[in-house]
Protein backbone atom coordinates (compact mmCIF):
# COMPACT_ATOMS: atom_id res chain seq x y z
CA UNK A 1 0.00 0.00 0.00
CA UNK A 2 1.48 3.57 -0.70
CA UNK A 3 0.65 6.47 1.27
CA UNK A 4 1.40 10.38 0.51
CA UNK A 5 -0.07 13.30 2.23
CA UNK A 6 -0.37 16.95 1.30
CA UNK A 7 -0.37 19.43 4.13
CA UNK A 8 -1.95 22.95 3.40
CA UNK A 9 -2.43 26.02 5.74
CA UNK A 10 -4.89 28.22 5.87
CA UNK A 11 -7.05 31.04 8.29
CA UNK A 12 -10.48 30.97 10.04
CA UNK A 13 -12.18 32.17 12.71
CA UNK A 14 -15.39 30.38 14.43
CA UNK A 15 -16.81 30.22 17.80
CA UNK A 16 -18.72 27.26 19.93
CA UNK A 17 -22.19 27.31 20.89
CA UNK A 18 -23.33 25.03 24.64
CA UNK A 19 -19.55 25.75 25.21
CA UNK A 20 -18.12 27.05 28.33
CA UNK A 21 -14.21 28.59 28.26
CA UNK A 22 -12.54 30.46 25.43
CA UNK A 23 -13.98 29.13 22.36
CA UNK A 24 -17.75 30.65 22.87
CA UNK A 25 -15.83 33.62 21.88
CA UNK A 26 -15.07 34.54 18.24
CA UNK A 27 -11.43 33.81 17.85
CA UNK A 28 -9.46 32.86 14.98
CA UNK A 29 -6.80 30.07 13.86
CA UNK A 30 -3.62 29.56 11.62
CA UNK A 31 -4.25 25.82 10.85
CA UNK A 32 -3.05 23.46 8.67
CA UNK A 33 -4.66 19.63 7.31
CA UNK A 34 -2.87 17.30 6.20
CA UNK A 35 -4.89 15.02 3.67
CA UNK A 36 -3.42 11.47 3.39
CA UNK A 37 -4.78 9.73 -0.05
CA UNK A 38 -3.76 5.66 -0.40
CA UNK A 39 -3.18 3.77 -3.08
CA UNK A 40 -2.05 -0.29 -3.75
CA UNK A 41 -0.78 0.91 -7.21
CA UNK A 42 0.79 3.85 -8.93
CA UNK A 43 -0.44 5.76 -11.92
CA UNK A 44 1.92 5.79 -15.29
CA UNK A 45 3.91 8.71 -13.70
CA UNK A 46 4.84 6.71 -10.39
CA UNK A 47 2.38 8.41 -7.73
CA UNK A 48 -0.57 7.70 -5.87
CA UNK A 49 -1.39 11.74 -6.39
CA UNK A 50 0.43 14.65 -7.79
CA UNK A 51 0.86 16.95 -5.06
CA UNK A 52 0.59 20.02 -7.19
CA UNK A 53 -2.87 18.80 -8.39
CA UNK A 54 -3.75 18.06 -5.03
CA UNK A 55 -2.78 21.77 -3.87
CA UNK A 56 -4.46 23.00 -6.80
CA UNK A 57 -7.59 21.29 -5.63
CA UNK A 58 -7.54 22.09 -2.48
CA UNK A 59 -6.43 25.71 -2.43
CA UNK A 60 -9.43 26.48 -4.59
CA UNK A 61 -11.98 25.08 -2.34
CA UNK A 62 -10.49 26.55 0.85
CA UNK A 63 -9.90 29.88 -0.51
CA UNK A 64 -13.48 30.52 -1.73
CA UNK A 65 -14.97 28.33 1.36
CA UNK A 66 -13.32 28.58 5.27
CA UNK A 67 -10.05 30.77 4.32
CA UNK A 68 -10.36 34.08 6.31
CA UNK A 69 -13.69 33.47 7.10
CA UNK A 70 -15.78 32.89 9.97
CA UNK A 71 -17.27 29.48 10.31
CA UNK A 72 -20.26 29.66 12.69
CA UNK A 73 -23.44 27.00 13.44
CA UNK A 74 -26.62 27.87 12.25
CA UNK A 75 -27.97 28.88 15.47
CA UNK A 76 -25.93 30.92 16.47
CA UNK A 77 -27.22 34.51 17.22
CA UNK A 78 -24.22 36.73 15.81
CA UNK A 79 -24.87 35.33 12.19
CA UNK A 80 -27.16 37.50 10.87
CA UNK A 81 -25.17 40.44 12.33
CA UNK A 82 -22.36 39.06 10.56
CA UNK A 83 -23.57 38.38 7.23
CA UNK A 84 -25.84 41.77 7.21
CA UNK A 85 -21.77 43.58 8.01
CA UNK A 86 -20.55 41.69 4.92
CA UNK A 87 -18.35 39.66 6.58
CA UNK A 88 -17.84 36.13 5.17
CA UNK A 89 -19.75 33.50 7.40
CA UNK A 90 -19.93 29.81 6.54
CA UNK A 91 -23.05 28.43 7.96
CA UNK A 92 -22.29 24.98 9.36
CA UNK A 93 -25.29 22.28 10.67
CA UNK A 94 -23.03 21.30 13.83
CA UNK A 95 -20.11 23.59 15.91
CA UNK A 96 -17.32 24.30 13.67
CA UNK A 97 -14.86 22.12 15.73
CA UNK A 98 -11.58 21.15 14.49
CA UNK A 99 -13.54 17.71 14.01
CA UNK A 100 -16.05 18.86 11.76
CA UNK A 101 -13.77 20.88 9.74
CA UNK A 102 -11.28 18.23 8.82
CA UNK A 103 -14.50 16.02 7.81
CA UNK A 104 -15.76 18.99 5.94
CA UNK A 105 -12.44 18.87 3.89
CA UNK A 106 -12.76 14.56 4.11
CA UNK A 107 -16.26 14.94 2.23
CA UNK A 108 -14.98 17.48 -0.72
CA UNK A 109 -11.62 15.67 -1.64
CA UNK A 110 -13.38 12.12 -1.30
CA UNK A 111 -16.36 14.27 -3.15
CA UNK A 112 -14.03 14.79 -6.07
CA UNK A 113 -12.59 11.32 -6.35
CA UNK A 114 -9.29 11.02 -5.11
CA UNK A 115 -8.73 8.19 -2.82
CA UNK A 116 -8.30 10.26 0.43
CA UNK A 117 -8.13 8.14 3.99
CA UNK A 118 -8.11 10.76 6.26
CA UNK A 119 -7.44 14.80 7.10
CA UNK A 120 -5.84 15.89 10.80
CA UNK A 121 -6.73 19.06 11.11
CA UNK A 122 -3.85 21.02 13.24
CA UNK A 123 -5.68 23.95 14.69
CA UNK A 124 -2.67 24.94 17.29
CA UNK A 125 0.55 23.94 16.78
CA UNK A 126 0.12 21.76 19.91
CA UNK A 127 -3.79 20.53 19.28
CA UNK A 128 -5.05 18.49 16.32
CA UNK A 129 -8.03 16.46 15.14
CA UNK A 130 -8.42 13.64 13.02
CA UNK A 131 -11.29 12.73 10.39
CA UNK A 132 -11.02 8.82 8.36
CA UNK A 133 -14.36 7.08 7.74
CA UNK A 134 -15.92 4.47 9.48
CA UNK A 135 -15.97 1.18 8.28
Amino acid sequence: MYQVSKSVSFCYGHRLLNYEGKCQHLHGHNARAVITFESNTLDERGMVEDFSEVKRLLWSWLDEEIDHTMLLHRDDPLLPVLSEAGERVRVTDENPTAEVIARMIFEYVAGKGYPVTGVTLWETETSYASYRPGN
